[in-house]
């Protein structure tokens, strides 16, 4: 991925608070549901200790912070530092229910121990370590490693809607108006030309649900949203 590091790097590092806002722009708001969604699958099973990993500026991390109704622990960990540090701000001016620390770190390294948490949610993160990624199986395996026996990974990403008019749709859009008006807000065309093109050439549903069990997954459950524009996988080690 030597040539898309460049401007994924920057616009993780250079545009956070205007990151949460194009995300807003480009899904209409949606993309709050469809996290919450994901955040409520993540605590079906009570977990007590929760990774949001690839946090970004920490959506889902406070949403899960927010709605667990029982005691748990939960630690959003990202590269880019900026990111961080807006997640931080933002999450103090909620009113969370439960602990949640920030912490930079690498996917390639986790530093935690085998077996650690009882979940691990990512959400529209998942694509940069899979799309035409030399280092996937690392980051895959490292995702297995640090997750207990029976402990669940949930992934909310844009997928391929399975209707081929409505896919071609999805596409047109993505190439056009979020390309053009990622590019304007963000002040930066390469990341906005990958972003939408991975986004459009990523993998279906059913052939995510594969790379989990290849990965070492036991089973891999799907829910797609929007038409299979995005969808969820819960994937149980």
């Amino acid at each position: 991925m030597a040539t898309e590091k460049k401007p994924l790097y920057s616009i993780f590092t250079a545009v956070p608070g205007r990151y949460d806002l194009i995300n807003r722009i480009f899904t209409f708001g949606l993309d709050e549901s469809w996290r919450l969604k994901a955040a409520r699958l993540c605590l079906e099973s009570h977990p007590e200790l929760i990774l949001d990993l690839c946090c970004g500026t920490g959506d889902l991390a406070i949403r899960l912070a927010q709605l667990a109704d029982y005691k748990t622990t939960l630690i959003g960990l990202d590269y880019s530092l900026p990111m961080l540090e807006r997640g931080r701000e933002k999450a103090s001016h909620f009113s969370l229910k439960n602990s949640l620390t920030f912490i930079n770190g690498d996917v390639t390294g986790l530093p935690f121990p085998d077996g650690y948490f009882d979940c691990i949610g990512i959400s529209f993160a998942f694509r940069n370590l899979t799309y035409k990624n030399p280092k996937t199986q690392r980051y895959l395996a490292e995702i297995v490693r640090v997750l207990k026996k029976g402990g669940r990974f949930v992934i909310v990403e844009s997928s391929q809607p399975p209707n081929p008019i409505i896919r071609k749709i999805d596409h047109f859009y993505l190439r056009t108006f979020v390309r053009w008006m990622g590019s304007y807000l963000s002040k930066n065309k390469p990341a906005y030309k990958y972003l939408t093109e991975s986004a459009s050439r990523f993998y279906t549903a059913e052939e995510l649900g594969d790379l989990l069990v290849s990965a070492g997954f036991s089973k891999v459950a799907i829910k797609r949203l929007l038409f299979g524009a995005t969808a969820i996988h819960v994937a149980v080690k």
